[in-house]
């Protein structure tokens, strides 16, 4: 039962991002030329640990965090996405997973909208 609602989720999910690609435009944002939205499908590794603070944090998900958290101001356009809002992300835990993730190069004191 709960494979199928994780799956029907990131289905939802998948059909969510498709119709927002639709109205994007070809313009450089805070993630370049890709769009939050577009980049938080790249932080589904990180669904768990991006809701609850005690849930061990992947080694895919470290993989992208490190990757999209070249660019901090595109990993917090991410993390406050309406994309990791569907995926039920708390900006607040996810902005832990660098530190989780034993990052020795992370913004520290970095601060995502009102999120530390």
């Amino acid at each position: 039962m709960a494979a199928a609602l994780k799956l029907m989720s990131v289905m939802g999910l998948i059909v969510l991002v498709s119709i927002l690609e639709i109205g994007e435009i070809d313009a450089a944002g805070e993630c370049g030329k890709s769009s939050p939205d577009n980049e938080a499908m790249k932080l589904a590794p990180c669904a768990e640990a991006a809701q609850d603070e005690k849930a061990p944090v992947s080694a895919g998900c470290c993989t992208q965090v490190k990757k999209i958290g070249q660019n901090p101001s595109c990993l917090c356009a991410v993390l406050l996405s309406d994309t990791a809002k569907a995926f039920g992300v708390k900006p607040e835990i996810a902005i832990t997973i660098p530190k989780r993730c034993n990052f020795a190069n992370r913004p520290v004191g970095y601060k995502c909208g009102r999120e530390s």
